[in-house]
């Protein structure tokens, strides 16, 4: 079979889902995808299913349906999902049971499964899913992240754990200072493997599985799989299965994108106007930089619009306050950048605004999937300035379609993106603008007669001195919250 078509997706018939299992360069594709199987069906530990039931869960997703009875026989596992289809407990529940199934005292600074999460957030909420499913089994786990004393971890650790659930920079430093040990690790889980690339955390990571022992059992789970996060996984893994899966309604299908074209000055303004008229349940705003969500947050609330933003600079207390209000109710609106938001994980999210349009396609995709989860419909709406233009068509590519957009720009904006027309198709010269060609002797002249007092500002000159930025007047640049806020 040729490359051609291994790296081809295959549809099945009843929902998009797909198993691609390559040993000795041959492609064979698991069809035995029940849709209405049970978790009974995986023959898992009692305890598991008793506590899946308490928790309500029936039937499972497609990514569990097949990644738990691959992980359960001790295969390498490339898991490719969107979020909110599952991924955690796909992962969790064949680990346990597998832990469940060979009980071993733990070993003094050792742990037997380490799974590794881009962020703080992400790793306390795999964490919890852990504990959550393993309540009734006798197994130990422990967490490990940045931002918090490192002393609480080391004492967690000194006894030996089953799982650590960490992130890269912590589980280095801990090893560093000898707390820990990764000679006795069974099982590797990086999960959101491709953020962890964004976040430059891939060379922790090959420091990491240096250390660890060969004959282990490696987990991958990815949104997406660029060339890199391919790249390492074959480097990292055994023969892997890959389960790829779409949820059953894809997150361009329940979730209603929309483009507003603005002025960058404007964002502010609109972004209020439309937390004003949206029937939200909860909102989450995404900004490009931390300064710019506690930009966005404090001008929210002087708006009268309560907003919480959360960030790498808060610490750790702060971002757990603000996630607990979040997932209560008490704060409806929520400020956030791309690597906070990642361990956000909360239904009734009913909107998600794109205050800043990633650079990334990819990262649009991991936004919008904060909301319309577990069956539920969503709003993705995203402020598009000028500069911003290349980024959404990036995005309509990855996604292959075209996202409706509305236009609320000044009129001189849309004037400069589209000079008006003559009955004949030829542009209308603008009355304001100077000559194209003047002579020499001519830019001489007005170069000497032009006085200060009549200039239009050194905007119109600083072509003339490069090394001088262009300057405005104290009331150009007074804060432009303020003045927007007033007249809204």
């Amino acid at each position: 079979m040729s490359s051609a078509s291994i790296s081809r997706p295959v549809r099945l018939a009843r929902r998009q889902v797909c198993v691609l299992q390559i040993e000795s360069n041959i492609l064979t594709i698991d069809t035995n995808f029940k849709p209405n199987s049970s978790f009974a069906d995986f023959e898992l530990n009692a305890s598991l299913l008793r506590a899946l039931a308490e928790e309500k869960y029936q039937t499972p997703t497609p990514i569990q349906a097949q990644t738990i009875p691959t992980v359960m026989s001790g295969r390498d596992v490339i898991g490719i999902a969107q979020t909110g289809t599952g991924k955690t407990a796909a992962f969790a529940l064949p680990i346990l049971h597998r832990l469940a199934a060979d009980p071993r005292p733990a070993t003094r600074r050792n742990c037997r499964v380490l799974v590794l999460s881009p962020t703080r957030e992400l790793s306390g909420q795999i964490l919890d899913n852990f504990r959550t499913y393993g309540r009734h089994l006798r197994l130990s786990a422990a967490l490990a992240i940045g931002g918090v004393a490192i002393g609480k971890q080391v004492r967690a650790l000194l006894g030996g754990v089953d799982v650590l659930v960490a992130t890269p920079g912590r589980v280095l430093d801990l090893v560093k200072s000898n707390a820990l040990r990764l000679g006795e690790v069974d099982c590797l889980v990086l999960d959101e493997a491709d953020r962890m690339l964004d976040m430059g955390f891939i060379h922790d990571i090959r420091k990491i599985v240096a250390k660890l022992p060969a004959a282990r059992q490696t987990l991958m789970f990815s949104a997406t799989m660029p060339r890199a996060i391919a790249d390492l996984a074959a480097q990292m893994l055994r023969e892997p299965v890959k389960v790829a899966v779409a949820p059953v309604a894809s997150t361009a299908d329940r979730v209603e994108q929309r483009i507003i074209r603005v002025d960058r000055s404007a964002k502010p303004i609109v972004l209020i106007d439309v937390l004003r008229r949206e029937p939200i349940d909860r909102a989450l705003i995404f900004t490009r930089t931390k300064h710019g969500a506690d930009k966005v947050a404090r001008g929210l609330n002087r708006a009268g619009i309560a907003a919480e933003a959360i960030h790498g600079n808060k610490s750790q207390n702060q971002r757990e306050r603000v996630l607990a209000a979040f997932r209560r109710g008490d704060v409806k609106t929520l400020v956030a950048t791309d690597i906070a938001a990642r361990g956000i994980d909360v239904d009734g999210i009913s909107h998600v605004v794109n205050f800043d349009v990633p650079n990334l396609p990819e990262t649009y995709v991991h936004r919008i999937g904060r909301t319309a989860r577990a069956g539920a419909d969503g709003v993705a709406i995203s402020l598009c300035d000028g500069e911003e233009v290349a980024f959404v068509r990036d995005i309509e590519k990855l996604i292959r379609m075209s996202i409706p957009v509305s236009d609320r720009r000044t009129h001189h904006a849309r004037a400069k993106e589209q000079p008006a027309k003559t009955k004949d198709g030829r542009g209308v010269a603008n009355s304001n603008a100077k000559p194209r060609r003047r002579g020499a002797a001519s830019r001489k002249k007005g170069r000497r007669d032009r006085s200060p007092e009549n200039a239009a500002g050194l905007g119109s000159v600083a072509f003339l001195n490069r090394r001088a930025p262009p300057t405005r007047d104290a009331a150009a640049t007074a804060p432009r919250w303020v003045g927007q806020l007033e007249g809204s």
